[in-house]
């Protein structure tokens, strides 16, 4: 039980992706308290693991790992809310960022890499690529994603095999095990703790300074925790792109206007605040197997020149619902009955305490777009930061945008239709029916075009989904300044994807640890 006032060098909101590392690394010299409004994932250690990555993405219930919402836009979404933060709920794929990345944000390179290792020795391994992905790695080099690159966590344009979190018997390692680095005398870690806004001293004549923060805990009952007269002490947001901005409103700090809409008190009118937020679209094919497929999350990439990524899974599960739209829909295209092509799915689990509920027999080939132009911002919807905040993506509101999913989409049409993939894929379903496919499914909440399965600028827009890789809206060089400290403000930093203008790597989780570290 957490003491009503406590007293902490460095107080970190969010024990996330970025937030773990951060919190194990300060701890070697000064005191933390660590305020996670989630639980832990260690609870139920089995439930994190490879088989039951939709599951939980799809768990609505008030305890699960993922809390939804749907964007502005129409397109479903998710934040994690668990000790370990996205690292626990996310698709597993390990890949440092571009060069350019780094030289944007002016980290030092010694620095940059001597993390990355520091996170590889505890949590990242090689995958095992078995015969399908194996054959959809092969059909991308056929449709002319060269060179192969084999496994590497660097960032290479071609195909590679990159990094994942899963050892070799699918169980996944999360930034929650970066702890284990922690000197555990200096480090304290709530759980189920909801901090409802930061705390200043403003005083004439000298600059607002964070002073501490309000947490509830599980119970409701409020506690104050302040940091030390340490001139280094510091409170650190590591909340993610959606909450980091939403307590800084909550705490004063954002647009004046917006903040006076709630009767906020205004302790610094930053109308940059929420601002510059940027989801990467993602549109994906879902190919039905003739032959049966390993259970696989995201193995390798084909990392194409033109600004898109392809990615792909396979023998994953969904909830029945799920497997019903899929059935129905593929039955409607193939004019055959709903029960005939469920047989598309694989029954027969053997363990009844799994989540798993139906396996597809085939996978998911996916098309993301790398920096979009595109951008949206956030909006405060209430007071309560147990509620989401308002967000719009606005996406393919950029016509670039737009054009790097058509050529994504094809490049992975061509992959399934390759000499390679033969083995993996339908003869009787066409490339038109396979969009077709992903047009009748409830994958948003967007009208759809009569002409979305002939036209891919329509399929992209009509279809567009998340790849969870948002980021932005305290943006460095806006929010922040290249120390990531709040502007304007004394002893208030942001360490994590808020800070964010583009999203770095093909999957962002590796350089996330990276920067906490």
């Amino acid at each position: 039980m957490a003491p009503e006032v406590s007293f902490y060098d460095y107080i970190i909101i969010g024990g996330g992706t970025a937030g773990c590392p951060l919190a194990a690394t300060l701890s070697e010299s000064a005191n933390v308290l660590v305020l996670e409004r989630g639980g832990s994932p260690y609870e139920n250690p089995s439930k994190p693991d490879k088989g039951n990555f939709f599951p939980n993405l799809l768990d609505v219930s008030p305890s699960s790992y993922a809390q939804e919402f749907t964007s502005e836009d129409g397109v479903y979404n998710a934040r994690a809310r668990v000790l370990g933060g996205g690292s626990v709920i996310n698709a597993g794929f390990y890949s440092r960022a571009e060069p350019e990345f780094l030289k944007q944000t002016g980290l030092n390179e010694a620095l940059v890499n001597y993390s990355y290792q520091w996170v590889e020795k505890k949590i990242a391994f090689e995958p095992s690529m078995l015969q399908w992905q194996s054959a959809l790695r092969d059909g991308l080099l056929e449709a002319g994603v060269l060179p192969n690159n084999g496994f590497t966590f660097d960032h290479i344009y071609g195909t590679k095999i990159g990094g994942t979190i899963f050892d070799g018997d699918d169980h996944r390692h999360t930034a929650a095990d970066l702890l284990e680095y922690a000197n555990p005398y200096r480090i304290k870690v709530y759980l189920h703790a909801t901090v409802e806004k930061i705390i200043f001293e403003t005083k004439v004549f000298s600059r607002t300074r964070a002073q501490g923060v309000v947490f509830e805990d599980e119970l409701g009952k409020k506690h104050w925790a302040l940091l030390t007269k340490d001139y280094k002490s510091e409170v650190i947001l590591s909340a993610g792109a959606l909450g980091s901005p939403q307590l800084l409103m909550l705490s004063g700090i954002g647009p004046s206007q917006q903040l006076k809409k709630f009767g906020i008190k205004v302790v610094m009118d930053q109308p940059l605040v929420g601002q510059g937020l940027v989801d990467n679209p993602l549109n994906f094919l879902l190919v039905p197997s003739p032959s049966p497929v390993e259970l696989s999350l995201v193995s390798f990439v084909g990392i194409t020149r033109f600004g898109s990524y392809i990615e792909a899974c396979s023998g994953i599960s969904f909830t029945p619902s799920w497997s019903r739209s899929v059935a129905k829909a593929l039955a409607a295209i193939l004019n055959q009955t709903e029960q005939s092509s469920t047989k598309l799915f694989q029954e027969g689990i053997l363990n009844p305490e799994s989540l798993l509920d139906t396996r597809i027999r085939g996978g998911i080939i996916f098309e993301k777009v790398k920096d979009p132009i595109s951008s949206g911002y956030l909006e405060l919807r209430n007071m309560n930061p147990r509620d989401n905040p308002k967000v719009t993506f606005n996406y393919f509101q950029a016509p670039e945008d737009l054009m790097k999913c058509v050529h994504g989409v094809k490049i992975a049409i061509d992959a399934v239709y390759s000499k390679s993939f033969s083995n993996f894929r339908y003869e009787i379903l066409s490339a038109k029916a396979l969009l077709e496919l992903i047009v009748n499914l409830p994958l948003n909440q967007r009208p759809r075009h009569l002409t979305s399965a002939f036209s891919l600028e329509k399929f992209c827009m009509d279809t567009v989904m998340t790849i969870w890789h948002y980021h932005g809206g305290c943006r460095l060089g806006k929010v922040v300044d290249r120390d990531y400290k709040v502007l304007g403000v004394e002893a208030l930093r942001i360490v994590d994807g808020s800070t964010f203008t583009s999203s770095p790597g093909t999957n962002p989780q590796a350089t996330v640890m990276m920067l906490g570290r």
